[in-house]
């Protein structure tokens, strides 16, 4: 009798393949059902927290409205006000950052509410700058530049005798050599209208503002010579908020022609006529000097070599531990001015910094 011949895709095997392939199929779609699920439910969260910031963004836009339209009845309410609007501006940032990190789908919503946020910041700075105009800031004067920038990156504003030193040479009528042989021949009120000039006269009229009420004070200018902007008043020293001498002092800069040569060592040494010594010196000019205490013989151009021993020189007529904070407006053509005037700086833990041409 023959053997039954055996073959592997019997009906019992295909059944088998069968259902295995339906259990998979019902396995997926249980899956596929549950992701589904969860993402409908985390839309649901994610949109909870959108309409929660935007009520928080409504709440704060509403407080800042009552703060800019209401009195402020001392400027420890005004900062304590403001304070608290900067931390609900913060916490709105961290949830705004959380929840557009969570889904793809929901990149409009922290985007916008992003853009509000920022809008709502625009509007605390406003704010904060009109508080310092008004005087809520206890400061003697106010300045306000384009855009309402009302600061200065780096540099440590303060002391109890500030002197501000200005150069008045004839480089400080623009930024080029050239520019600057053009305006020497023109008139003294084009002079004082030069872009570079009034950007350094705005400049001290800011740093004027920073000073606290009763602080002493002296602005000097120099070129081949130092003396004070305020007549008479050399050696000695002004009171920020007594008889307007900040307002004269600022005033008086704006009649100054910038001219002639640069002798740092006569600025510096004009300085050790106050007494007590000023405990903290801005610095403002645009280059290595041209000459020592005398003006050098002949009309022979001065070499960078001799600038940097001028400059040493000048250094020993310091006042000492007094920190520099320089600002500096450089010249084309005197690259090694920013080298040596950063490491005076930094030998006096002053600060160093060149402003933008758009600054204050």
């Amino acid at each position: 009798m023959a053997r039954r011949s055996f073959n592997i895709f019997s009906l019992s095997f295909l059944d088998v393949m069968a259902c295995g392939l339906g259990a998979t199929i019902l396995f997926l779609v249980i899956i596929s059902a549950q992701v589904r699920l969860k993402a409908d439910r985390a839309s649901e969260e994610l949109l909870g927290e959108a309409g929660s910031l935007e009520q928080q963004l409504k709440e704060a836009r509403s407080s800042l409205e009552r703060l800019q339209a209401s009195p402020v009845s001392s400027p420890e309410d005004a900062a304590a006000r403001i304070e608290k609007l900067r931390s609900q501006i913060a916490d709105m940032r961290e949830k705004v950052a959380a929840q557009s990190g969570d889904s793809v789908a929901q990149k409009e919503s922290p985007e916008q509410l992003r853009a509000d946020v920022q809008s709502l910041e625009e509007g605390l700075g406003r704010l904060t700058a009109s508080q310092q105009k008004s005087g809520t800031g206890g400061r003697v004067r106010s300045f306000t530049g384009d855009g309402n920038r009302q600061y200065l990156t780096g540099m440590q504003m303060g002391g109890k005798r500030v002197v501000i030193l200005v150069d008045a040479s004839a480089s400080m009528l623009a930024r080029t050599y050239v520019n600057v042989v053009r305006y020497r021949a023109m008139p003294d009120e084009r002079k004082r209208k030069a872009p570079k000039w009034r950007q350094v006269v705005a400049a001290v009229d800011w740093l004027t503002t920073q000073l606290a009420p009763g602080t002493r004070f002296q602005i000097y200018i120099f070129n081949e010579e130092a003396h004070s902007v305020v007549a008479g008043s050399d050696g000695n020293w002004l009171e920020a908020g007594a008889g307007g001498a900040l307002e004269q002092a600022v005033a008086e800069l704006r009649k100054v022609v910038p001219d002639k040569g640069t002798s740092l060592a006569n600025a510096f040494s004009a300085l050790q006529q106050l007494k007590p010594a000023p405990d903290n010196i801005y610095l403002l000019t645009d280059g290595l000097p041209t000459q020592a205490k005398q003006a050098p013989g002949g009309v022979t151009p001065v070499k960078p070599a001799q600038r940097a021993t001028f400059f040493n020189q000048a250094v020993r007529e310091l006042p000492g531990r007094v920190p520099v904070n320089v600002l500096l407006y450089p010249m084309d053509g005197d690259p090694d001015a920013a080298g040596f005037f950063w490491r005076l700086a930094i030998a006096t833990k002053g600060s160093f910094l060149t402003p933008s041409r758009d600054w204050p």
